[in-house]
């Protein structure tokens, strides 16, 4: 039987690892609902440099997602609310699935680019897709309202 960090390169680390175990996924939820977050306000309300509702309505429009004004409603509230829900772990699942679907369609959207961010591709999305499927699947997690409420969906 192996002992706490005998397992590590670095036997030492083994207790801080394991002292900071419960507050990785927390992390990860967090993050990813922060980065949704400001993408969402761009499209509504054209912070962070955005376009704004109007142009963005606009130019989904033309990318053929019609009526643009829909969808644009939908990804940035999936963006903006969801986000919020991730950040909080309040019905994780269901904001992760939001996400997830959103996600297929911009990895299928910026496939087209390659695989880089940096020329447009999918890099970015895919891994974003991960990392909500993770949530989708696993849930909340520790220090989540879902599971103050020992509710999950």
């Amino acid at each position: 039987m192996l002992g706490i960090g005998s397992r590590y390169y670095i036997p030492a680390l083994g207790n801080i690892y394991a002292k900071l175990d419960s507050y990785m996924l927390p992390l990860l939820r967090i993050a990813l609902g922060a980065i949704l977050i400001p993408h969402g306000c761009q499209k509504l309300f054209g912070w962070f440099g955005g376009m704004g509702f109007a142009k963005f309505s606009g130019l989904f429009d033309q990318l053929g997602y019609r009526p643009g004004a829909f969808w644009v409603a939908v990804v940035a509230l999936t963006e903006l609310v969801g986000g919020l829900m991730l950040i909080f772990g309040a019905f994780t699942r269901l904001a992760a699935l939001g996400v997830v679907i959103f996600m297929i369609n911009a990895v299928w959207f910026t496939s087209a680019k390659g695989f880089f961010w940096t020329a447009g591709g999918m890099e970015f999305s895919l891994l974003l897709l991960v990392v909500a499927l993770v949530f989708m699947i696993k849930g909340g997690g520790e220090y989540s309202v879902d599971q103050k409420l020992s509710k999950e969906l």
